[in-house]
This record gives structure tokens, sequence and C-alpha cells, in this order.
């Protein structure tokens, strides 16, 4: 069957709604004196920051953006280094505290990666990393994985066998397709984030796993848009556009668009929540970054095929 990609067009609108939203609603994303009671919640609060770090990283790397929308990412990436984490200085403070967490480590290699640096945190992370514990901490596959990626971001020797760490993980190991349940899913797609560099080395899959992802992620993309879950589905879709040839498929990404609240964000599954906007956003923030990644990853390369 023939599949008809989307439009340049229509993949664009999606991003730059939602990059309007994350700008709009900003200040949620900002760490409050609670948060510092505890490690933990830091933590939390870390993860959305360090992925919006990645999709403005994501959008200047493809190209994609119009000057307004580039001055829109440059300043909400200014903002989160400076503002939210005050410099770096969030990350060094975490870093002590809990010097064998890859969170600051995995955080910082985006921000390395956009000029920014912070000298006492990397001589902080130097050290954890010449220790013992440091590669027999045990973690999901996918997890060792991305901590290899940002050793590699930020230029530092890999602290495990890259190669190695991908067969490991659960794509890596080619299983029987109809097994794939939402955590594996989501497992599935960050061995692929982490494979290509957040989708900038696409070429870095390996044949076989190309193989299997362009046999089954069609099927596997349609059942999530049956089940209306926008979060996984933008996820899967990224993985569309990291293969080869992807689809790009119109109906999928016009479905996708529908879902997409008027203002920019976009829902986990079916609606979008109503009540508190902080309780909304901690419920939407993840669907509309994955939102503004598939975005830019997709018309990067629609337009390339039309080039």
């Amino acid at each position: 069957m023939t599949v008809t990609a989307a439009s340049p067009a229509l993949l664009h609108g999606v991003g730059d709604r939602a990059l309007t939203w994350l700008d709009d609603h900003r200040e949620h994303f900002r760490l409050t004196p609670d948060d510092f009671a505890t490690n933990g919640a830091v933590v939390e609060r870390l993860k959305p920051i360090g992925e919006l770090a990645l999709n403005m990283r994501v959008l200047f790397r493809e190209g994609v953006a119009g000057s307004r929308q580039k001055e829109r990412a440059g300043k909400l990436l200014d903002f989160a280094w400076r503002e939210l984490l005050d410099g770096g200085n969030v990350l060094a403070r975490l870093q002590h505290d809990e010097p064998l967490s890859p969170v600051p480590l995995e955080v910082y290699a985006t921000f390395h990666e956009l000029g920014h640096r912070h000298p006492g945190l990397e001589a902080a992370l130097e050290i954890c990393r010449h220790t013992a514990t440091w590669t027999a901490l045990e973690m999901m596959p996918n997890r060792r994985l991305g901590v290899l990626n940002a050793e590699r971001k930020l230029g530092l020797p890999p602290s495990g066998d890259f190669d190695r760490a991908v067969a490991r993980t659960w794509l890596g190991q080619l299983p029987e397709p109809w097994t794939v349940q939402l955590h594996i899913a989501y497992d599935l797609t960050h061995t692929v984030f982490h494979l290509t560099n957040w989708g900038e080395a696409p070429e870095r899959i390996p044949p076989a796993i190309t193989d299997y992802l362009t046999r089954y992620l069609p099927a596997w993309t349609e059942d999530w848009a049956d089940l209306e879950h926008w979060d996984l589905l933008g996820e899967l879709l990224v993985v569309d556009a990291c293969l080869p040839r992807p689809t790009l498929d119109a109906d999928l990404w016009e479905r996708y668009a529908a879902a997409q609240s008027p203002t920019g964000a976009m829902p986990i599954q079916r609606r979008m929540p109503q009540g508190d906007p902080a309780r909304v956003f901690d419920l939407v923030h993840h669907p509309t970054l994955v939102a503004a990644f598939a975005s830019a990853m997709a018309t990067s390369r629609a337009l390339s095929a039309v080039g």
C-alpha cells in the first residue's frame, strides 16, 4: 500500500504551535524551594528542563526554524541555563549531593553541545567517572545507552562498549513485535534516540534494527493512534523520521495534529486535561515537548525529500 507523506506545512505547524505553548508556560519549568527539599524532587524537575534543551538543540540543528522560532528558541535556552539551572549551579549541587547520579551528566551534555560550560561540574563528573562504581551501576540497558551517548556528546572516553549496550536493549534483540506494550514502546523509542543522538545520525542504527523498524513500526504507530495515545505516537513518529526512508504518514500526522489544542499543548492521551494550570502543565509538558521534537525531525526530512 502506498503511503502519502504529510506536507512540510502541516509538520511545521505542529512544532510552531508547541513551541509557542512551551514559551508561554516557561515559568512552570522553574524549580521551587520545595523541590530543593529532596534530591528526588530536583531530579524530577530537571527532566523537563533537559528535554526542553534537547528540543531547542534539535530545532537549531535541523535548520527548520523560521526567524521568529529561532529567536524564541534562543531565549528559551538562555532562560533554561541562566534562570532555571542558575548557570549550571543546580546541576553542580545535585552532582555534589548525588555523585553517582547520571542525571547531571545527561542534562549538562546538551547544554555543553550548545556552548555552555561549568568547569566545576565537569571536574566533579571526571572524578566520579574514574570510580569502578560508575561502570558497575545497574540500570536499564537503554539508560546505559543514554549515559554513553551523553559521554560522547561531552567528548569523554566512553565508560562502556556502545555496540554491546545496544545489543542488550529490547530493540537490539529484535523480539516478537506483538509483545510491544507501553513501557517497551517507550524503551525502544529511547534506544533509537540515544543511538542517533536524538536524530542527528540516523546512519548509526544497525541495518538489522532498521529492517525490523521498517517492517513493524507502521503497525505500532497505527495501534497507538487508534488508542489516541498522542505522547507515545509522537515518539514513534520521531523514530519514523530517523529511518532511511521515513513514511511521514499523512493520515497519522493529520490525526496527531488534530489532537493538538489551539494553544499548542498536546495531551498525553485523548483530550486535554482541565483544572489548575500547574497541574495541567505537569500532565502535558512532555507530550508537547515530544510534538516539537517530532515536528522538527519530520519537517527536516520532508524538506530534504522535496529538495
